[in-house]
C-alpha cells in the first residue's frame, strides 16, 4: 500500500516508462526502499527551458508530453491564469485542470549523491539531461540527487488533484499496489544500475540516436513502431516482448492455398507474386496488382537469382501438359536461350499433373509445388523474419529431382524450423543458466556445458554454439547481448529477450 506520490516533469515519467531512464534527479535525498507514484509535473518544475535540459535526442519526446498535457489542459496551475487570454480562460472551466493522470509506481533502490563536476559529461550520455542542465542543478543546489526507481505500471491510471509543488503529494486514497508489471526486468535493471553507478560509456549511442529518430514515426507506422520496440529491447529499455508481434501479411498470406484451389486464376498469380516478394524476390516480373506477367509469364524474378514460373489454380482438374510447355515456350521467347535456362524454373499448381505435364517439367527441370507448400514458405517468413534464406532454397530448387519438387522444398522448411528451434532453446539455455547462477553473464564453455543437461534439439560442438550465439546477439536481432572479449574463451553473453516458437 502507497500513500504518496513523487513529483517529477511529466516527460521523465514517460522516459521511465519506455525504460529510457532507470533514474531521476529530484531536489532532496531520498530514502533507498521508499515506495511512492509517479505524478507528472509541468515544465516549470525544470531550472532551465526545455530545449537547454534536454539533451537533443530525447528533446521531441520531452516536447510531445509537455505538448500534449497542455493541449488537454491538465497542468495549468491557478496561478498561471494571467498568462492565458480572456478566451481561454473562459473555456477553463471545460478543461479538467485541476487533475493529473497516475500511470506507475516506483521504489527507490538507490539514491546517489553527486558533486563532481568531472563526471556530468559521463552522466549526461547515459541519460536524457544536457551537461548544461546537470550543471545547473549543481551549481544551484550543490548536490546532484541520483534516485534509481525500479517503475512498475499500474493496472489502471488514476487522476490525482494537484494539490502543491511539494517533492512529494499524498494520494487520495492509498494504492494497493504489485510488482506484476515492471517495466525492465531484474537482470536487465541490474545491469543498467551498475553502468550508471560506474559511468561506464554507452554500449550503442548509435542505435540510440536511431531510435529517437523514428521515436515520432510509431504512432502512424506499424513497422517504425515494431523497430522501436526492437530497438529498446535490444538496448535494454524494454523486456517486456514475450511474443513474436502479427505480421499483418498473414491476411492475405493465410489465402494463397485456398485461392490456388479454386478457379480464380487471376487472384492467385497475384497472390503467387506477393508471395515472392515476401519472401525477399525483386524484379519487373511479380507486380502483384498486374493482371498478367510481362510477355506472357506470370512471373519472373531478377533478384537475388533469376526465378521464372506459371501459376495454374484449379479445383478439381488436373494440370495438362499445357502449363509446362507454356512455361518453356514463354521463358525462351521473352528471356532468351541463355537467360532461361540459367533461371529456376518454378510452377505452382494445386491439381494433380497428367502423365505428360509430370514428363516435361521433369526433362525440363522445372520444379512444381503445390499452393500449400509455396503458402508454408511465406508463413515461416511472415512468422519469422528473414528465417528464408533465398540461397539456400535455390541450393534446393536447381538439384534434382524435378518435375514434382514437394519433398524437397519441405525438407528446406523443416530445415529452417529446427534452426529456429534450436535458436530458441539456446536463448532459453542462457536465460534460464543466468537465473540458476546468478551471474550476469556467461562464457561459451559454461553455456556448452549446461546444453547438454537442457534436453537439446540437437548436438552441436563449442564452436558452432559460439557462432550462434554471436547471431543472436547481433543489433539486428538483439535476443542476447554480448560483451565481446579477445577470443571465443572470453566473450560473455546475457539474455535480452525470448524468441518464441509459434504454434501454427
Amino acid at each position: 500500500m502507497i500513500n504518496t506520490a513523487l513529483r517529477l516533469p511529466a516527460p521523465e515519467i514517460e522516459a521511465l516508462l519506455q525504460g529510457i531512464i532507470i533514474a531521476v534527479m529530484p531536489n532532496k535525498f531520498i530514502t533507498p526502499g521508499r515506495e511512492f507514484a509517479l505524478f507528472p509535473a509541468d515544465a516549470s518544475i525544470n531550472l532551465l527551458p526545455v530545449e537547454q535540459y534536454y539533451r537533443s535526442n530525447f528533446l521531441p519526446i520531452a516536447q510531445s508530453t509537455f505538448a500534449q498535457l497542455n493541449s488537454q489542459g491538465v497542468l495549468i496551475q491557478p496561478q498561471q491564469m494571467s498568462l492565458l487570454s480572456d478566451e481561454e480562460q473562459l473555456k477553463l472551466p471545460l478543461l479538467a485542470y485541476e487533475t493529473v493522470l497516475v500511470k506507475a509506481w516506483a521504489n527507490c533502490e538507490l539514491c546517489q549523491i553527486i558533486n563532481d563536476a568531472e563526471s556530468l559529461v559521463a552522466l549526461s550520455h547515459l541519460t536524457i539531461w544536457t551537461k548544461k542542465g546537470l550543471q545547473e542543478i549543481l551549481t544551484q543546489r550543490h548536490n546532484i540527487f541520483l534516485a534509481y526507481l525500479r517503475v512498475y505500471q499500474l493496472p489502471k491510471s488514476i487522476e490525482v488533484a494537484i494539490k502543491s509543488n511539494s517533492l512529494f503529494i499524498s494520494l487520495p486514497q492509498s494504492l494497493n499496489v504489485s510488482e506484476a508489471k515492471p517495466v525492465i526486468n531484474d537482470r536487465t535493471f541490474a545491469q543498467r544500475k551498475r553502468q550508471l553507478e560506474k559511468l561506464e560509456p554507452a554500449l550503442h549511442p548509435e542505435l540510440e540516436e536511431l531510435q529517437s529518430a523514428i521515436a515520432s514515426l510509431t504512432i502512424s507506422q506499424p513497422a517504425a513502431k515494431q523497430l522501436d520496440d526492437d530497438i529498446k529491447v535490444f538496448l535494454g529499455w524494454s523486456s517486456n516482448q514475450a511474443t513474436n508481434p502479427l505480421d499483418l501479411d498473414l491476411l492475405w498470406i493465410q489465402k494463397i492455398a485456398e485461392v490456388g484451389n479454386s478457379s480464380d486464376g487471376h487472384t492467385f498469380e497475384k497472390l503467387v507474386r506477393r508471395g515472392l516478394l515476401k519472401l525477399g524476390f525483386t524484379g519487373s516480373g511479380l507486380n502483384p496488382d498486374a493482371t498478367g506477367g510481362a510477355g506472357g509469364m506470370d512471373f519472373y524474378a531478377e533478384q537475388p537469382y533469376p526465378i521464372v514460373g506459371e501459376c495454374k489454380a484449379t479445383k478439381t482438374e488436373k494440370v495438362t501438359d499445357g502449363t509446362p510447355a507454356q512455361l518453356l515456350k514463354i521463358g525462351m521467347n521473352h528471356l532468351g536461350k541463355v537467360q532461361y535456362e540459367n533461371s529456376i524454373k518454378l510452377i505452382v499448381a494445386a491439381g494433380e499433373l497428367n502423365f505428360y505435364a509430370l514428363r516435361t517439367a521433369t526433362e525440363n527441370q522445372m520444379n512444381v509445388i503445390s499452393p500449400e507448400t509455396l503458402q508454408k514458405l511465406v508463413e515461416l517468413q511472415a512468422h519469422y523474419k528473414n528465417s528464408i534464406n533465398l540461397l539456400e532454397l535455390k541450393e534446393y530448387l536447381q538439384q534434382a529431382p524435378f518435375g514434382l519438387a514437394e519433398d524437397k522444398v519441405n525438407i528446406y522448411i523443416e530445415k529452417v524450423e529446427q534452426s529456429i528451434k534450436l535458436r530458441s532453446h539456446i536463448i532459453q539455455l542462457v536465460k534460464n543458466y543466468l537465473q540458476n547462477s546468478g551471474a550476469e553473464s556467461a562464457g561459451v564453455d559454461a553455456l556448452h556445458g549446461a546444453y547438454f543437461g537442457s534436453h537439446p534439439p540437437q548436438p552441436i560442438k563449442t564452436v558452432e554454439m559460439h557462432e550462434i550465439l554471436i547471431e543472436l546477439s547481433s543489433p539486428l536481432t538483439g535476443y542476447l547481448g554480448r560483451i565481446k572479449g579477445s577470443n571465443l574463451n572470453s566473450d560473455r553473453f546475457y539474455f535480452l529477450r525470448d524468441l518464441p516458437i509459434n504454434q501454427r
